[in-house]
């Protein structure tokens, strides 16, 4: 019988390290980028509809259902196939905005993961992953569904093997806007191209993310919770900010941690994965 909803997750990632090392013609910038699947997900619940309507059916601040890349996602998977079904998408969002962990990304991929599933429209990985290309750099990842090592825009991926370990991460309480990262002259935009073989051989403390000098300039909180953390660790933000993180080797060492975070920042704890929970729908 053919299967009509679908619960599923959408993991957040953590960039271990994000190096620019140029930029297009067109203005995009050219990256190098770890990405690290972590265990912290929003979740969607997803229906077929038999009529053609894509409907969000619960409201999130500040996210409008038409800008909302979940619906978005599910409109371009339906036009790219000519699927005649629809879909009721709820989603239950903890990932915070603007918060340099992927959530929208993951959203948009989950969805697409999801859909192609229920509607049975068999586009095979590489395909879904060109049209995630469409609603952001960072959704092919999220398909792709492995750990990786990033190239170009942050779309020519390579799996790479991380250590199974836990992180501790803190939203600063601040929203960063990603095109006021990019669009600053303060940012540097020639560090040297590495090969995947220099990440793997070489202590982690030497990779550092481009970004951060600049979010932390313009948002001096992300700047306070990176030398707060970096008492235990090499504390380093991921993205374009806001979130900072820094990594344990057990659980055990990141609750220690955790109880210590000043009450003025939302702070959690999350286990690396190494391969993404819909996986096995691909």
């Amino acid at each position: 019988m053919k299967q009509t909803r679908i619960h599923c997750q959408a993991p957040a990632k953590l960039n271990l390290f994000l190096h620019v090392t140029g930029r297009r013609a067109d203005g995009y910038h050219l990256l190098q980028t770890a990405f690290q699947l972590i265990d912290r997900c929003d979740t969607m619940d997803i229906a077929i509809r038999t009529d053609n309507a894509i409907v969000r059916t619960n409201d999130i601040p500040g996210v409008s259902a038409e800008t909302d890349l979940i619906v978005r996602a599910a409109q371009l998977l339906q036009q790219h196939t000519r699927c005649q079904l629809g879909a009721n998408l709820t989603l239950n969002k903890i990932l915070p905005m603007g918060g340099g962990v992927g959530g929208g990304s993951s959203d948009a991929a989950s969805t697409l993961i999801a859909l192609n599933h229920l509607w049975q429209t068999e586009l095979n990985k590489a395909e879904l992953m060109q049209l995630g290309l469409q609603l952001g750099a960072d959704v092919p990842f999220f398909i792709f569904g492995e750990n990786a090592f990033a190239e170009g825009i942050g779309e020519e991926l390579q799996v790479i093997q991380t250590p199974e370990r836990w992180f501790v991460v803190i939203e600063p309480g601040v929203q960063v806007p990603t095109p006021a990262i990019f669009s600053a002259k303060e940012l540097t935009r020639d560090s040297k191209p590495v090969r995947i073989a220099d990440f793997s051989s070489t202590a982690e403390m030497f990779w550092k993310n481009d970004l951060q000098t600049v979010a932390c300039a313009l948002f001096p909180v992300v700047d306070e919770a990176v030398t707060w953390l970096s008492q235990f660790g090499n504390a380093k933000m991921t993205g374009s900010g806001a979130c900072v993180f820094c990594a344990f080797a057990d659980e055990a060492a990141a609750d220690k941690v955790i109880n210590q975070v000043p009450d003025r920042w939302v702070s959690w704890k999350a286990k690396a994965l190494s391969r993404h929970p819909m996986a096995d729908l691909l």
